[in-house]
C-alpha cells in the first residue's frame, strides 16, 4: 500500500545534484526507522541509505557514502535525500520506504510503507 509520494527525480549530468523528498503526510500508523532504496535497470531493489526515528544515526551504502545525505524536516512529515556528485552507476527509480520497527534494517522485506518511485537518469 502506497503512502508515501516521492518526488524530486529527474534527468542530471555526471556530477550534478538532485534532492529527492518524501512525502509521510499520509501514513495511517506509527511508525519507526525509514530508508531510501534504489532500483537500476535489471537489478533487484537494494537500500543506499536508512536513519533512525531520532533522525540521529544514519546508514549508507558504500557506494554512496560521502555524497547522499538523508535527513528529514523537523515534523518527521517530509525525508530528503540529497545527492551529489551523481554518477552514472547512481542511475534507477528511487524509492523511499517506512517501516513500523525502530530497528534500522536495510533489507526489502523490514519495510511495510513505499512510495511509487521517482526516477533519477544520469547521462550527457
Amino acid at each position: 500500500q502506497e503512502q508515501l509520494v516521492e518526488s524530486g527525480g529527474g534527468l542530471v549530468q555526471p556530477g550534478g545534484s538532485l534532492r529527492l523528498s518524501c512525502d509521510a503526510s499520509k501514513l495511517t500508523q506509527s511508525y519507526g526507522a525509514r530508508a531510501w532504496f534504489r532500483q537500476a535497470p535489471g537489478k533487484e531493489r537494494e537500500a543506499v541509505s536508512a536513519m533512525t526515528i531520532t533522525g540521529l544515526n544514519t546508514y549508507y551504502a558504500d557506494s554512496v557514502k560521502s555524497r547522499f545525505t538523508i535527513s528529514e524536516d523537523d515534523a518527521k512529515i517530509t525525508m530528503y535525500f540529497q545527492m551529489n556528485s551523481l554518477k552514472t552507476g547512481d542511475a534507477g527509480v528511487n524509492y523511499c520506504a517506512v517501516q513500523t520497527s525502530a530497528s534500522v534494517r536495510m533489507i526489502f522485506d523490514a519495510y511495510e510503507n513505499w512510495g511509487q518511485g521517482t526516477r533519477v537518469t544520469v547521462s550527457t
